[in-house]
């Protein structure tokens, strides 16, 4: 009702301008040149004022919608209003347990597949990723195990063991499904990766077949960023990642900067609205976030180049025979004491 009322009184003022200007109605003695002039100034100033009011408001109509489409994550209890460091956000890739499109045996629900904290300060961005076979000890037990089995509790849990374990304040919460990571490319007409050598996996679905700047479409990207049995063709042989999980952060962090600098890049306004859609609904963020905080969080990914910071980390197997990572310090502290 709001945005019709707008439009009737947009349409009113077009109305007048137009029985000014041609003349329409009865007709008038001619006044004076200077003061007709005066007067379709003033009116077309008046209509270029209410037509951008109107589309002001339609535009907070739009991403008021859009905002309330986005699942509101009940977290504020572990979140911290600590920003001496600067703002922290937790970002986690969730996996719905597919893999090129087929559900995985014994994967069911959401896992936080990549963990991940961004760190904006004074116009500047760092990024930090918390790989999921980090040892710690989990909140919600007070047992042991991976960073990422602490999600099973929830993704409070999860804050809480960034928190607790790492001693990095998280203020704000946002996590995205891998079906939205593929959206969101094609969003913006895929993206350009550099590839060493031609690269594929079996598994996730990744296909490259040459090397140097590659342009991904959403499907191809989705199965570069979830990419777990990574392999090269180098001179004829096939080399398997040697870096294995590492290595597949550092391409979700490579993949993050260029889809990051490909919506900064963008000018059109229709085409970013329809990437906000797209999102939107593998999107969830902490419930204390506002729309204008979200806003000021996409316009600045959209501006920022962060800084990707690599955590020294050293693996070993459990007496259980689980491959897992632990801090290397002293050095982890060093690099940690960057997001507190």
């Amino acid at each position: 009702p709001m945005s019709l009322l707008v439009f009737l009184l947009v349409g009113l003022v077009l109305g007048v301008v137009a029985e000014r200007l041609i003349g329409v109605g009865p007709r008038q003695p001619k006044a004076p040149r200077k003061r007709r002039w005066g007067r379709i100034i003033g009116l077309t100033s008046l209509v270029v004022v209410i037509a951008l009011l109107a589309s002001a408001f339609l535009l907070y109509r739009w991403a008021s919608n859009v905002f309330d489409q986005i699942e509101k994550v009940p977290v504020a209890s572990v979140l911290s209003d600590d920003t001496s460091a600067g703002t922290n956000y937790l970002l986690v890739g969730s996996d719905n347990g597919e893999a090129g499109g087929v559900q995985r045996e014994g994967v069911e629900g959401r896992r936080s597949d990549t963990i991940m904290v961004l760190n904006i300060k004074d116009g500047k961005a760092k990024m930090l990723s918390l790989n999921r076979d980090l040892w710690v000890a989990n909140p919600a037990t007070g047992e042991n195990g991976r960073l990422n089995a602490t999600n099973n509790a929830g993704p409070a849990n999860l804050i809480q063991a960034v928190t607790e374990n790492f001693g990095i304040p998280v203020n704000h919460y946002i996590e995205i499904d891998f079906i939205s990571f593929g959206s969101l490319v094609d969003s913006f007409g895929g993206i350009d990766i550099n590839f060493e050598h031609p690269a594929f996996d079996l598994a996730s679905g990744l296909d490259v077949k040459q090397q140097g700047l590659v342009h991904l479409d959403g499907k191809q990207a989705l199965a570069y960023v979830r990419s777990r049995h990574y392999a090269e063709m180098i001179d004829g042989q096939v080399v398997l990642d040697p870096t294995s999980d590492l290595g597949r952060v550092q391409r979700q962090q490579v993949f993050l900067r260029e889809i990051m600098k490909k919506a900064g890049a963008k000018r059109n306004p229709f085409t970013l609205m329809k990437a906000a859609e797209n999102m939107s609904g593998g999107l969830r963020i902490d419930d204390t976030m506002t729309m204008w905080e979200a806003a000021r969080f996409a316009w600045a990914m959209g501006r920022l180049n962060p800084v990707s910071v690599p955590l020294p980390v050293t693996p070993r197997t459990t007496s259980g025979g689980a491959a897992v990572l632990d801090l290397q310090q002293p050095a982890a502290n060093v690099v940690l004491d960057q997001f507190r």
